[in-house]
């Protein structure tokens, strides 16, 4: 029987959140869905995660999970359950309970209304500093200038979609995995509901600022060529500006009799130079290297346990 909710729920070392997490997402489903699958990902834990979730699938036919060999990230972890689940309709939220499992019953009556697509957006972001609210929120911003697709602002990957929206992302084979990018690229019809995103309950979160500029960096780079056109206008300027610069030596050298003279101004312009061409070296890298991940085809995970059938 296929179930009417797949729930994908990836987690990383959330030993402290995992039962409340799990009583609240079966309390919820069992209020309105018909039938369900909850699907837990298990991204390379280091505590007991695991352990429970091994416990709740003896205990409960509907759990689900897939335990990975090793930390893949959380885009894959997501991306995981969608290649595996088996619902009609599938729900993405994350496993620190921060995202509210109650929202789903909203989310999917909203969804019934014609939607193949309905987010969760962030109305309030309690519990977070001002430094991780400034940065996230100039990031969908920015992303949403440089961008020729609507990918909505304030919103996570917190969601439900219809089987038509998830056949579609699993088609989308490349390795720097941006979700929430990918299914506003699709162009399917979408709404949101907004909610008021809570506090971690317990643990800390894994999502360190490293991670959160390569987050950045793989949205950028995998929805727009702005960083390319930023490059080559910097280059553009700055041969325009040594190219007036040389027209005014010379012209000084030659009509006013003067020498410009001075160190410092050598060493400023070469610096100045230098660090352009480094900066627009290093765009191209980026590219370069997701070009390379990408020939490599490598399979984005490895499933070291599961409860999943072969079929599954």
């Amino acid at each position: 029987m296929i179930p009417e909710i797949s729930v994908i729920v990836p987690v990383l070392n959330e030993e402290q959140n995992i039962l409340e997490l799990y009583t609240r997402l079966n309390n919820t489903l069992k209020d309105f869905a018909p039938s369900y699958e909850i699907l837990f990902v298990n991204d390379g834990s280091s505590d007991e995660t695991l352990t429970a979730i091994q416990k709740f699938a003896r205990e409960n036919s509907s759990v689900k999970f897939i335990s990975f060999s090793r930390n893949f990230g959380h885009q894959v972890a997501l991306f995981a359950g969608l290649e595996k689940c088996s619902g009609e309709n599938i729900v993405l939220i994350d496993g620190d309970l921060q995202d509210p499992p109650e929202m789903i019953a909203p989310l999917y009556a909203k969804l019934k209304e014609g939607y193949d697509v309905v987010y969760a957006k962030r109305i309030a972001r309690n519990g977070e500093t001002f430094l991780k609210k400034s940065t996230a929120a100039f990031f969908y911003r920015l992303l949403s200038r440089i961008t020729s697709i609507s990918i909505p602002v304030d919103t996570g990957d917190f969601r439900i979609m219809t089987r038509k929206v998830c056949r579609e992302v699993i088609n989308m084979k490349e390795p720097n995995k941006f979700l929430r990018g990918q299914i506003a690229w699709l162009g399917f019809k979408e709404t949101y509901i907004g909610y008021t995103r809570e506090t971690r309950k317990g643990g800390h979160s894994n999502f360190s600022y490293n991670k959160m500029l390569r987050f950045a960096l793989d949205g950028i780079t995998g929805f727009s060529n702005f960083p390319l056109k930023l490059a080559s206008i910097s280059g553009i300027i700055v041969s325009l500006f040594a190219f007036l610069l040389i027209i005014y030596v010379l012209f000084a050298k030659l009509v006013w009799g003067h020498t410009i003279t001075g160190w410092a101004s050598v060493m400023v312009t070469i610096l100045f130079l230098g660090g352009i061409q480094l900066f627009c070296v290093g765009i191209i890298g980026e590219y370069i290297s997701r070009i390379n991940d990408s020939v490599r085809s490598r399979q984005l995970y490895i499933v070291d346990k599961t409860n999943l059938t072969i079929d599954d």
